[in-house]
């Protein structure tokens, strides 16, 4: 039964239950009711054990271990996808390094006892493209069997990025055995069904308040993958810094730090070719037209005056030009169908109060708040002029929500309630709430981020489809590379198992998933990304000596 039904019975409810009526009858309901039954109660009774993070949709373990082969390999026959970019062996490649990482596997080493062995991961993927998207089939079924001849563990997948995910969850069903000196996957046999719930799972960093070297940011996107985020939201520039290098306009870098503080187009793209690997969208935002003080340092006239910096000067032809001419160059490097236009925090009293603008706002009948509403639409029309969709921040919304380009993505911040107004305005949302998912407020705890729910108070179908996801937000002015890992994680991670579980698989105490974040938290260590103890906000340290897994 549960296999033919649509994605609205992902969770139990009323609305599932009338489908079932309608499809089988009154004893096929009260069939299925009992299995929901018997496997709500199998779950609570076995989940105290598990220790994959996020938590899978369907899950089913034994209490047996199988060896690892010392030559383990990856089988693709049966599978669609060519693999001709190499995405596919280049998983299997980091699956590989990411299991032996935390000891030295001695394959010298003589061990007598019993020891079934797994011989390697067949992999058959239905779809042989690999483009990644927005809304591309992340799902994936995972079996790792107790036994065979050989014995081969199974992963099937709809794309190549399903697969990597299951990887991902492969590794963690693995250990390294102190008596054998070898990996073993424990808790043999695996049954895993898994798919995310939300389509946007991101995290933002900021290059504009502190520059981020290009190892840390690959790092961090390792990192992401580890907890099955994909979007790398890039806040690149900002009214501090301007880092990237723009083709179009060679002197808006000239806004940067320092010569050696700046991302060249061939550093960019080697992010997006990074991350992408690895499933993982980057979304580029340029927030306009506040926030962009910086720019005028390589071209003056893009400021109202020189006393007088931000916003960006609305009555000049010039700055819209430039716009075109960035996202143009956008669009070479970042193919990820949408761009984040910024439009927040806007003080347009430097329009207001610079002559030449205030008798030109006078001379198109607009005032500081119309002026701003038509720099955003206008710069709204250009990004679409290149094929982009629109992320722009909740402010344009809450000013003038109903002139929005209907492509337009509300990116909730401010606080509560804001999804369901944009959702009942038949916009799209994503929901990163500063109370609770932002990461540079270091006393919001790691519970506080696992409660967040996205569709709070939205309650109708239709309007839960257009919240597409969620995003934890890195903002940088007490961030570089020395400290960005510890303020990430774990609590990115809280966020990243709301995002991927489903609902009714979400711990309702957060304390019910410490152990298995604790667990994921040592993982992280283990495979050298610095992540906080849980006890504590971010940036934490130890209280004192002890285990990885009670801090």
């Amino acid at each position: 039964i549960y296999s033919t039904l649509p994605h609205e019975c992902e969770y139990i409810t009323n609305n599932c239950f009338l489908i079932v009526m309608g499809k089988f009858g009154l004893r096929s309901i009260l069939l299925f009711a009992v299995v929901v039954h018997i496997l709500v109660i199998s779950a609570a009774a076995d989940i105290k054990n598990l220790k994959i993070w996020p938590m899978p949709l369907s899950v089913s373990y034994g209490h047996r271990n199988l060896q690892l082969s010392n030559e383990f390999v990856l089988k693709t026959e049966g599978s669609k996808y060519p693999d001709a970019s190499g995405i596919l062996k280049e998983g299997f490649s980091r699956l590989l390094d990411v299991i032996k990482v935390a000891h030295v596997v001695d394959t010298n080493f003589s061990y007598d006892g019993p020891s079934p062995v797994l011989k390697g991961i067949q992999v058959v993927v239905l779809s042989p493209s690999d483009e990644l998207q927005y809304g591309v089939d992340e799902s994936y079924n995972l079996t790792i069997p107790e036994k065979g001849n050989p014995a081969f563990a199974y992963l099937t997948a709809k794309t190549v990025y399903g697969a990597l995910h299951g990887f991902q969850t492969f590794s963690q069903a693995c250990h390294f055995n102190l008596t054998t000196r070898s990996i073993e996957v424990h808790q043999v046999p695996w049954t895993i069904v898994d798919r995310p719930r939300f389509s946007y799972r991101g995290l933002l960093i900021d290059t504009s308040r502190h520059y981020l070297p290009l190892p840390v940011i690959l790092k961090v996107i390792d990192s992401m993958a580890y907890a099955k985020l994909n979007v790398l939201h890039w806040h690149i520039v900002d009214t501090q810094s301007f880092p990237l290098e723009i083709p179009s306009f060679p002197k808006l870098w000239n806004g940067a730090y320092s010569s050696s503080e700046r991302y060249t187009v061939a550093d960019a793209s080697e992010i997006v070719r990074y991350a992408g690997r690895r499933g993982i969208n980057v979304l580029a935002e340029l927030d306009v037209p506040g926030h962009a003080k910086s720019w005028g340092i390589g071209y003056p006239s893009l400021w109202p005056s020189k006393n007088c910096q931000e916003p960006l000067d609305v009555s000049s032809d010039f700055t819209f030009k430039l716009i075109d001419g960035i996202l143009s160059d956008f669009s070479k490097i970042f193919k990820y169908k949408f761009v984040h236009l910024g439009g927040d925090e806007v003080d347009t009293s430097c329009w207001t109060l610079t002559p030449r603008i205030s008798k030109w706002l006078k001379q198109h009948r607009l005032n500081g708040t119309s002026a701003y509403e038509y720099f955003v639409l206008r710069a709204q029309k250009i990004a679409l002029s290149h094929g982009y969709e629109i992320i722009n921040w909740e402010e344009t919304f809450n000013n003038f929500g109903n002139k929005l380009s209907p492509k337009t993505i509300v990116h909730n911040w401010l606080g509560g309630g804001v999804a369901q107004q944009v959702t009942a305005a038949g916009l799209r949302c994503i929901v990163s709430n500063q109370d609770k998912w932002y990461l540079d407020h270091i006393d919001t705890t790691w519970q506080d981020f696992y409660s967040n729910e996205p569709l709070t108070n939205i309650t109708k179908p239709e309007q839960q489809r257009l919240v597409i996801g969620g995003e934890v937000c890195m903002w940088g002015e007490h961030i570089d590379g020395s400290n960005i890992e510890t303020t990430i994680w774990p609590r990115a991670a809280a966020a990243a198992e709301r995002l991927w579980t489903a609902y009714d698989n979400i711990a309702k105490n957060p304390e019910q998933a410490a152990r298995r974040l604790a667990y994921f938290r040592c993982l992280l260590n283990q495979r050298g990304v610095a992540s906080g103890p849980l006890t504590g906000g971010g940036r934490a340290a130890p209280d004192e000596p002890g285990s990885c897994y009670e801090q």
